[in-house]
């Protein structure tokens, strides 16, 4: 599809493709293994031909493009293992490697399927995590490996069209086994596996009946890879050359194990691994929203193409993928069910014992087609509870359907509020601090919530924020320097270690000289804010460019300081997307003809994008923000930024208005009494420290 790959040329030997006119589409050289992949060619016929004294030429060969389906025979003639290892084949001819686990005896089926898809390695015999979860709850399940990686054939680049295309082929195939029920299927995964099937559920496979994206990102550039238009390296860049390892000749030890147990075919389809492209390398070369690239990688833009049922669920301060997503939630126009969690927390909140049990129910409902009990997920829980968390399993809901007809708990579920909002992870007084169970749930019918009120706060003198506007003030200046703070607030290791209710973080108050603080009178009520945040600010630089860090806390009354969410900007991409911004949300095109350095010696106005958090402010307590140099805001995150010690001040009168802008949303019971320093999941929390400015005011 749009590609030809050659196999069994000379190594060394030059390369072109030749369309039907004559003209050359392409050339390359066959990499050592005798090699050559050309991508992005219109569809048509081509041949390939050597460059030299004697050109010998292949055959012609037919490039087709997204619009040839195959027909449903080239499905149903497939036939994959009823269990166990095997391969698939795509319409181009790849075989994408593959591994099935039933709940039980194949003649027992047919059976609700999950398929997991991914470049991670779903389809290794060994790993049998999720196979085994799915099992437990009744499901077959199916892992499949995308192109180019494991023991699957082609070559790999990150989220490359052609594989949400086999994504489709993979569903069709496995939906037309025997052992599948109504000959129809559910998608399953976190994370890579999740975000994958936004991809796939886009292509619109006739067999797949709902998809369950858990800790996703909404926008490859802005969530993730270049939050604020800086470039990510303490996640981001690593994952994707991790990606590019993996996806090398024999990259996943599991394959190799299998090519050198006799599997020809695993063999076979490691011969266009030196063809695939350094993907780093790419995102490095384009510090810029180029929508011609990007968009491709931006589920945002076409995830209203999705017709299925939806369960979504991720948390704000996701140490990996990063909370951005709930930004493309209002995009799902095209799906008739959509069904959102949205939690304080870190990357595996989305598998916490309260997302869980309504995953459950979703999949019972609209995979397997009965009325739903949490009777699996009871057997799972207590062992998915502490391997992820490290604190024993909470006890899980009441079956609440239990009594109903099929159609009466499918018309109960369809009838709640699709967006739920769990507040204070971690504080439920159920488990341990830091237990991953909620204090209490909001449920609303849309996102954004449609009830929110713009709040603004001004910044003032003293570090101040104020309900009104300051008439005269004087600026404040800090010194932008990146390195005066740990660049993450997690000491050690990767992902997997802070997700335990004993984690200790290393998140520091900011050193003086080096960042601002602004913070309002202890609140005389209770104030929630559910959204995105807009921090609108009138700065200048010694520098014609500085990186923004802006972090909003909670002082509390006994004088300790919790986090809540972070926004990043780069000042010179500060150009707005006019068309999507919106008071609380400063949409940033990011490209590059709108990139313009800080005028010398001037104010300029940035806004600074908060991303997406919920929180409920206790009276008497006190709304922080902290600015400074990109750092210390988030665990494994770290930054390429290009601040080098600038002096950047802020002003703040009626003339250069710096301001915070929230959405307050009202009618929401916030129970009495702040949580435990430290208890919430993903916000740590320590003694409140007074900036430079605002020990001003002491």
């Amino acid at each position: 599809m749009n590609q030809i790959a050659v196999l069994g040329a000379t190594p060394g030997d030059k390369l072109e493709v030749v369309a039907a006119d004559g003209t050359v589409a392409g050339t390359g050289v066959a990499d050592e293994q005798g090699s050559f992949l050309q991508r992005t060619i219109p569809a048509g016929s081509y041949i390939v031909r050597t460059v030299g004294a004697s050109p010998t030429a292949s055959a012609p060969a037919d490039v087709f493009d997204e619009s040839k389906v195959p027909a449903q025979s080239f499905y149903d003639d497939q036939k994959l293992p009823a269990g166990g290892f095997g391969y698939l084949t795509t319409r181009d001819g790849t075989t994408l490697s593959m591994n099935v686990m039933l709940p039980g005896p194949a003649d027992k089926g047919p059976y609700p399927t999950v398929v997991e898809y991914s470049g991670y390695d779903p389809s290794n015999p060994a790993n049998t995590t999720f196979g085994l979860l799915f099992n437990a709850l009744g499901y077959a399940y199916v892992g499949v490996n995308m192109r180019g990686t494991g023991c699957s054939g082609g070559s790999y680049l990150f989220f490359e069209r052609p594989q949400s295309v086999d994504g489709y082929d993979a569903i069709e195939a496995i939906a037309a086994q025997p052992w599948v029920l109504d000959h129809k299927v559910g998608m399953g995964g976190i994370s890579y596996p999740g975000i994958t099937q936004l991809f796939v559920a886009a292509t619109q496979p006739p067999s797949l009946e709902a998809i369950a994206p858990l800790s996703v990102l909404d926008d490859s550039y802005r969530a993730t890879g270049y939050p604020g238009g800086i470039l990510n390296t303490g996640f981001a860049a690593p994952f994707l050359q991790e990606r590019f390892d993996a996806a090398k000749i024999y990259g996943q030890g599991w394959s190799k194990e299998k090519a050198d147990g006799g599997d020809t075919t695993c063999v076979e389809n490691q011969k266009l691994r030196l063809q695939n492209p350094d993907f780093l390398q790419v995102t490095k070369d384009n510090i810029y929203y180029d929508p011609t690239l990007a968009d491709a990688y931006s589920p945002s833009t076409f995830v209203d193409k999705i017709k299925v049922p939806v369960f979504l669920a991720g948390s704000w301060q996701d140490e990996q993928t990063g909370g951005h997503f709930p930004n493309m939630i209002k995009n799902f126009t095209g799906t008739p069910h959509l069904y959102v969690d949205l939690v304080n927390g870190l990357h595996t909140e989305s598998l916490s014992p309260t997302v869980f049990a309504r995953l459950a129910e979703f999949y019972s409902l609209y995979v397997a087609k009965k009325v739903p009990t949490l009777a699996g997920a009871r057997v799972v829980a207590p062992i998915l509870v502490p391997s992820i968390y490290k604190t024993e399993a909470p006890e899980l809901p009441a079956d609440r359907f239990e009594g109903k007809t099929f159609a009466e708990a499918l018309a109960t579920f369809e009838g709640e509020p699709s967006v739920r909002v769990l507040f204070e992870e971690g504080a439920s007084g159920k488990t341990v601090p830091s237990g991953p169970l909620p204090r209490w749930i909001e449920s609303y019918t849309t996102w954004p919530i449609p009830s929110a009120v713009s709040t603004t706060w001004y910044l003032g003198d003293n570090g101040s924020l104020n309900a009104d506007k300051q008439t005269a003030g004087t600026a404040d200046s800090y010194k932008a320097d990146p390195t005066a703070l740990p660049k993450a607030f997690y000491p050690g290791g990767r992902s997997s270690d802070v997700w335990g209710a004993d984690v200790v973080y290393d998140w520091r108050s900011i050193p003086s000289g080096t960042g601002l603080g602004y913070i309002t009178a202890p609140l005389t009520s209770d104030i929630a804010v559910i959204g995105t945040g807009s921090i609108d600010l009138w700065i200048k630089s010694t520098s014609p460019d500085t990186d923004l860090e802006v972090t909003i806390t909670e002082v509390r009354p006994d004088g300790t300081e919790m986090y809540i969410q972070t926004g990043w900007l780069r000042a010179s991409q500060r150009a707005i997307d006019t068309k999507n911004a919106t008071d609380v949300y400063p949409a940033h095109t990011h490209a590059k003809a709108d990139a313009a350095p800080l005028p010398a010696g001037e104010f300029t106005p940035v806004r600074v994008e908060m991303f997406p958090f919920a929180y409920a402010f206790r009276t008497g307590s006190q709304i922080r923000i902290t600015i400074d140099a990109p750092g210390n805001s988030r665990p494994v995150w770290e930054f390429d930024s290009l601040s080098k010690g600038e002096t950047v001040t802020i002003a703040h009168d009626s003339k250069y208005p710096s301001a915070i802008v929230l959405p307050v949303v009202p009618g929401v019971s916030i129970p009495a009494g702040i949580a435990a320093c430290g208890a919430l999941r993903g916000q740590p929390c320590h003694p409140y420290v007074a900036a430079d400015n605002e020990r001003a005011a002491k």
